[in-house]
């Protein structure tokens, strides 16, 4: 499945000295590389709103043990999912990224793995994401399918829009629905507005990421809502990062147990936000790069206290 006797000792955007580098075995490399082992970032990024829609069940209704493995679920299920939409990504952007600097070393534009590897490799994937959809009952398992299609047409909305950042919101936060409706077997208007929110966060912290590359998307026509905002991209995410935190306290108000503490969560969110448009500059790539990934953290603030409500 690989072509080509060498691969390249590192993918240029991979932190440096990260374990796939370090520890996994060569031949190993190249598909952990497409799954963005690598880079564990994105991973949290999908895997965080999943365990806002666990905190939120549990204050809206009450904790189960069931939700200790709608947790553990959704963990393994981001690790594969967002390795099988990393995949996709590559397998439709293939001939962008050999164009772009930061992506050329990645395993598909290198020669590292062959298209029809890439594509195995995406159904293995998939495979072992069902297996743990499986598990979740009728109505997540409807969730996660469905979840597919936005999956699927992310790659190509920068080819069409000038908000890709929306559509990648839309996948990325759809475990907020998903982990609800594993706890309570159905959708409510609730996680609706939370995934909302989400998207709003989406398109704060994915705008940032897109100033790495607003050079050359601009040379190969590729749209974003970095290239959109241009100078205005501080005072523009500004207004989502404050749409995204007053949706969130809103969900948070409607659960009806214990939303003081979800909310001093949501201040430790908000002022995360705040922290990271104080040290934005929109043409300091390594900033926006470690902003980009600093979303971890406030993400996790959040997820802690809505878990702590929620167990309360």
């Amino acid at each position: 499945m690989q072509s080509g006797d060498e691969t390249p000792e590192t993918v240029f955007d991979a932190p440096a000295g990260n374990w796939v580098d370090r520890h996994a075995p060569p031949a190993t490399r190249p598909w952990l590389r497409m799954s963005r082992a690598d880079r564990p970032i994105g991973t949290w990024l999908l895997l965080l709103p999943c365990w806002w829609g666990v905190g939120l069940a549990m204050m809206a209704d009450a904790p189960r043990w069931f939700d200790l493995w709608i947790v553990i679920a959704c963990g393994l299920g981001a690790l594969v999912m967002r390795g099988a939409g990393c995949t996709w990504n590559d397998i439709t952007d293939r001939d962008i990224d050999a164009r772009v600097a930061r992506t050329r070393s990645r395993p598909l534009p290198s020669g590292q793995v062959t298209l029809r590897g890439a594509y195995l490799w995406l159904v293995a994937q998939l495979l072992v994401g069902l297996v743990i959809l499986l598990t979740l009952g009728q109505a997540a398992i409807w969730m996660g399918v469905a979840s597919l299609a936005l999956v699927a047409i992310y790659p190509f909305a920068k080819r069409f829009t000038w908000w890709p950042q929306v559509f990648l919101g839309f996948a990325f936060n759809w475990g907020v629905l998903l982990a609800w409706t594993a706890h309570m077997g159905r959708v409510d208007l609730l996680p609706v507005i939370a995934w909302l929110a989400g998207i709003a966060w989406t398109i704060f912290y994915d705008t940032i990421y897109a100033c790495q590359d607003v050079e050359d998307d601009a040379l190969i026509g590729v749209k974003s809502t970095a290239r959109l905002f241009g100078d205005a991209s501080p005072r523009i995410l500004l207004g989502f990062a404050a749409l995204a935190v007053l949706l969130l306290a809103l969900a948070i108000s409607l659960t009806g147990r214990n939303q003081l503490i979800g909310l001093a969560g949501l201040a430790g969110f908000a002022a995360h936000l705040l922290w990271q448009l104080w040290k934005f500059k929109p043409d300091q790539t390594d900033t926006c790069l470690r902003l980009f990934r600093s979303n971890r953290d406030a993400g996790l603030i959040l997820a802690l206290f809505l878990a702590i409500a929620g167990l309360a």
